[in-house]
């Protein structure tokens, strides 16, 4: 839905919440036309049912209003004196039009000063639930969210089973689009395996009309800081179609919202109005290598040839973990391995005497892997890449047949234009154009281990409206299910040298703070 569209969708929910409690303000001793007014109706409302004004402010946070809605139409009802069970179900279940009811049929009578503390325990045990439900969302949507690291793209950086807490507010808060889903819970409901919003993800992709229903436009809160350059950022895959992640559909048929599609997370290696290439799997920008942050060990894919005694598969394992080579080895024929290494691990390892030679492997220019934007004239591969412009918002290019393949995708889907071509003719919403200025800034995300990583590579752009935070904070580490990487344990993502844990400080904090409160609580019932 656009803005105009939503614009009258609240129009027409004022109105009908006037018709539906005016009767009702009167009875509480205020003027009929309140009902009506938007945004100053409900802060009447919360007069009326005795409720803090700053409810007003839940009611305009997506998802939280789906919560917050419910509570509101029970509060009025008990405010005009209807507190049974049968009451609460009906306000509910009619979505609020039981209001209609008590503001046209019922004869009731308003209760001023109304007590509003829960009559049972299992009131109060329901109220204290809802309200950490509205609060833990809140956070998790505005402020930080927990995630965790899903593959090896970032190994050395980031290991799988980190467990991270993400900012929303550095780059700025994204607002929910997808307005009628469960609140915390991103593409689907654990255990139930159910879509976790309302959408159909079945349509065309060009028709907006239907599937934009109930989502809102792109907006932002206002960060303080820019994403720049190697910054480590989550986002939403924008190739995403969750059928099979591992496995890019550019003619999907699946569409998914912006914020419902998979989160990932990488190294931005490319910043808007940067020109950057891949030369041998190193990132060059503007023709210079890109010099990477000291934590950040790039790996890359080295065929490995045995000797000697190496007859089992954990004496292989041990000889590996010695150069901290980490990552499962694939077996080939004649003796010989493939592994994930830094230059600096497979350089050592060539002086072990159970290894014969040590070999990276490097696909040559023009070989083609079928990768973006997957046309023959860029026979691109994950070692040999570009070079390649990041659109830059307010930037104008021009745009012709030979770099159309590189923006048709951007152009269509990330900026909502009609792309077609008649000949040699480019026309983008039925106007034949030789340029065009970008609306929004994009950047170029890859993984640290170079040839293990699904990325920009293979699925292009990141526009900026996918972007979802950046990873500050890693709280918890395992290494598989019983094995924890204390090393690990309350260490920030950023930062040069090698990372410290503040578990230890969180720990002894934690405790100064539980025996104070242990006292405060002790002072204040002496």
């Amino acid at each position: 839905m656009t803005f105009t569209q939503w614009l009258i969708f609240i129009l027409i929910i004022q109105v009908v919440h006037g018709l539906g409690t005016w009767k009702l303000y009167v009875k509480a001793g205020r003027q009929a036309w309140e009902a009506f007014i938007p945004v100053y109706n409900a802060v009447i409302l919360m007069k009326i049912i005795n409720r803090p004004w700053w409810w007003v402010i839940l009611l305009f946070f997506p998802i939280v209003n789906l919560i917050m809605l419910p509570v509101v139409w029970v509060e009025t009802a008990r405010s005009f004196g209807k507190n049974q069970i049968a009451d609460t179900a009906l306000a509910v279940i009619t979505l609020g039009f039981y209001n209609y009811y008590l503001n046209y049929v019922a004869d009731v009578s308003y209760v001023e000063n109304r007590d509003l503390h829960p009559k049972t325990s299992s009131g109060d045990w329901v109220s204290s639930i809802l309200f950490a439900i509205v609060a833990a969302t809140i956070v998790h949507t505005y402020f930080i969210q927990p995630f965790t690291i899903p593959s090896s793209s970032l190994e050395k950086s980031l290991l799988v089973g980190d467990f991270l807490f993400v900012s929303k507010f550095h780059y700025g808060a994204r607002v929910p689009m997808s307005t009628v889903a469960a609140p915390m819970v991103h593409d689907t409901i654990p255990l139930l395996n159910k879509k976790s919003y309302l959408f159909n993800d079945k349509l065309e992709e060009n028709k907006t009309s239907l599937k934009n229903k109930f989502q809102l436009p792109y907006m932002r809160l206002p960060g303080f800081e820019s994403i720049e350059r190697n910054d480590i950022v989550v986002f939403n895959q924008p190739a995403d179609t969750l059928l099979r992640m591992d496995r890019f559909n550019p003619d999907r048929n699946y569409y998914k919202p912006i914020d419902k599609k998979t989160n990932l997370v990488k190294r931005c290696v490319g910043v808007p109005g940067d020109s950057l290439e891949v030369r041998d799997g190193y990132v060059y920008i503007n023709g210079e290598k890109n010099a990477l942050p000291d934590r950040a060990k790039l790996q890359f894919a080295y065929d490995i040839t045995l000797k000697g005694n190496v007859n089992t598969f954990e004496r292989l394992i041990a000889i590996l973990n010695r150069y901290d080579i980490t990552d499962a080895p694939q077996a080939l024929a004649n003796g010989t391995i493939v592994v994930q290494a830094t230059e600096d691990a497979a350089s050592k390892l060539k002086n072990h005497p159970n290894i014969a030679s040590v070999a990276r492997r490097i696909t040559p220019k023009n070989t083609d892997q079928n990768l973006f934007p997957r046309v023959p004239q860029y026979p691109w591969n994950y070692d040999n890449f570009g070079p390649i412009y990041i659109p830059k918002e307010g930037e104008t290019i021009e745009l012709n047949m030979e770099v159309l393949p590189l923006y048709k995708r951007l152009l269509s889907e990330y900026e909502r234009n009609e792309v077609v071509t008649r000949g040699n003719q480019i026309l983008i919403n039925g106007e034949a154009v030789t340029s065009y200025t970008f609306k929004q800034d994009y950047y170029w995300m890859m993984g640290d281990n170079r040839d293990n990583s699904v990325d920009s590579r293979a699925w292009g752009y990141v526009p900026f409206d996918h972007v979802v935070g950046k990873p500050v904070f890693i709280w918890m580490s395992w290494d598989g299910i019983k094995n924890p990487r204390w090393a690990r344990w309350f260490t920030t993502v950023g930062g040069s040298g090698k990372p410290v844990s503040y578990l230890i400080p969180f720990l002894v904090l934690l405790a100064v703070g539980y025996g104070y409160n242990k006292w405060r609580k002790k002072k204040k019932a002496a």
